[in-house]
């Protein structure tokens, strides 16, 4: 082999290593940014070519002008509402500490014991060891919580900065995106019909993701918010956000949230309040999940469920958050890539694979 073959070999590994050790850090918010630029570029593009009349003059929007706009409403649709879910979970989980009631536990755990005909010694010594465990579960609480607080400023000064450069990347990804594709088809060693069906599979099963699994995570969310509030369940925003978090499960669902929830209200007292939030869960919940899920899929590309489940519990231990979304897409997308290229070897080669489904 030439020895500058060699030599430019290693100096692309190299850098290649050098470039992954510094985008890694960012690694969440440059996907996140990508991918919120593939959503925002139908509106960019439809704004760009529009003209506005200000004072009997007709200008025409800017490319630069309507990324700015767009980039803009994507963060306050986006950034916004996740630092609201973060809060809401952090106050419900404080007002929790501060609610709990060790006495009135203790009260009704001593007048269960004495409803059994447990003499008193024994019941003391219950006590005693049901204080002690109530004390050191809140200690820890606490400290726990003082710990998490104490971390948050590192966390938010890092979150500060990933989230500058989802904001700058996503601007510029709209402004340059379709730059930057036709770069990445010049550069990659492959046909132009290769690459034009890939970059369309790629679009239309990353569609399909975000239609067929956010949207109905999003609707089962609301929905179950409604129901929980008119039954008077507390802390209907904290619920409503887990709601949206277990729908991005196939095979586990929002069931998983309103049947405990069930129980809680027959554990209080509330016959009428479970049996009303049973048939709500049973028809408008389950109708939701399994069928619209069902339908959006059909139209869609298809996604196995086991590649969202995968992709969702993976993509939260990757991404945090953001992986309920990135996780399913970028596996899907992986799947897409696969598929064109089989495709491209068995034209170039003329064998035949087996379909997988």
């Amino acid at each position: 082999m030439d020895l500058r073959v060699v030599f430019m070999l290693f100096l692309v590994a190299l850098l290649g290593v050098i470039s992954a050790l510094l985008l890694l850090p960012l690694l969440q918010y440059i996907v996140a940014a990508a991918l919120l630029a593939f959503v925002l570029f139908p509106v960019h593009d439809r704004l760009a070519a529009r003209t506005v009349e200000i004072r009997g003059r007709t200008l025409t929007i800017s490319p630069r002008i309507s990324a700015g706009v767009v980039t803009l409403f994507g963060v306050v649709a986006t950034v916004l509402p996740l630092l609201l879910v973060s809060i809401i979970v952090l106050q419900t989980v404080l007002s929790f500490l501060e609610e709990f009631d060790d006495l009135a536990i203790a009260e009704t755990v001593q007048e269960t014991v004495y409803g059994l005909g447990i003499d008193d010694a024994t019941v003391d010594e219950i006590e005693q060891f049901l204080s002690a465990e109530v004390e050191g579960f809140l200690e820890q609480g606490i400290e726990f919580v003082l710990q998490e607080l104490v971390g948050l400023l590192d966390t938010s000064f890092r979150v500060g900065l990933g989230i500058l450069v989802l904001v700058f990347l996503l601007y510029y990804f709209l402004v340059d995106g379709r730059r930057l594709v036709g770069w990445m088809g010049a550069v990659a060693p492959i046909e132009d019909e290769t690459r034009t069906e890939l970059v369309a599979e790629i679009e239309g099963v990353t569609w399909a993701v975000l239609i067929s699994h956010v949207l109905v995570a999003l609707a089962e969310g609301v929905l179950g918010g409604i129901g929980l509030y008119l039954l008077g369940v507390p802390n209907v925003a904290f619920w409503s956000v887990v709601m949206v978090v277990v729908s991005f499960l196939p095979a586990i669902g929002i069931w998983l949230v309103w049947l405990p929830i069930v129980g809680y209200l027959l554990f209080v007292g509330d016959p009428v309040g479970a049996l009303l939030l049973l048939a709500y869960g049973v028809t408008v919940l389950s109708i939701v999940d399994n069928y619209l899920r069902a339908f959006l899929v059909d139209i869609g590309s298809g996604v196995h469920p086991g590649t969202v489940l995968v992709g969702v519990i993976g993509g939260l231990y990757l991404f945090g958050f953001l992986g309920l979304i990135l996780g399913p897409v970028l596996l899907a997308m992986l799947k897409v890539v696969l598929e064109v290229f089989s495709e491209t070897h068995t034209a170039d080669t003329g064998e035949r694979n087996a379909p997988w489904d």
